[in-house]
């Protein structure tokens, strides 16, 4: 009967910081691999379920709004979505302990590096 609590509770949690830019996504990664005892490759699936209705919701009221930069666009959108099918390839070709080291890597590396920049504005 409980079970579901944990997980609302990290999904809560990443969603609300997400909303205040914090990188929810990868949150929910490290909530669902490290607490919750969720498989990677699952975990990604889930992360990206999660960030698709958010990026169809933001890409629809930026162009409502008149920021949406058409040209910038129309060059991204086709290699992102070829780079983004060439990783997910890779992603489910390659052993799930390979791709835990590189993203704690990632991870360490990107909040040393929001670390510092706040430390170096105070």
């Amino acid at each position: 009967m409980v079970n579901w609590i944990l997980p609302f509770a990290f999904a809560l949690a990443t969603g609300v910081l997400s909303a205040w830019g914090v990188g929810g996504g990868t949150l929910l990664l490290v909530c669902m691999t490290l607490f919750l005892g969720v498989d990677h490759r699952t975990a990604q699936a889930v992360n990206l379920l999660f960030f698709l209705p958010t990026a169809g919701a933001g890409l629809y009221f930026h162009r409502k709004n008149g920021f949406l930069d058409k040209d910038v666009w129309r060059q991204a959108a086709l290699p992102g979505a070829a780079a983004s099918l060439a990783a997910s390839l890779l992603a489910a070709a390659v052993d799930v302990s390979l791709l835990r080291k590189p993203f704690g890597i990632f991870l360490l590396y990107s909040g040393g590096s929001m670390l510092w920049s706040a430390r170096k504005k105070t």
